[in-house]
């Protein structure tokens, strides 16, 4: 009965690494992806402009 005790715990925490790999798979999207992905389009155009009045290119 020593190997079952030795086997439960890495059993049960690949399960649950399983199940948060899947939640995290099937969060991905839906109908919240293109709010998402406009949040960072504008982070990054703001970087963006940020970094060019920073520095101009043609001095």
């Amino acid at each position: 009965m020593d190997y079952v005790s030795a086997l439960v715990p890495p059993v049960v925490m690949a399960v649950f690494f399983i199940a948060l790999i899947v939640i995290i798979v099937k969060s991905q999207g839906g109908p919240n992806k293109t709010k998402e992905d406009a949040v960072v389009d504008a982070a990054l155009a703001r970087a963006e402009t940020v970094k060019q009045t920073a520095r101009p290119e043609n001095v």
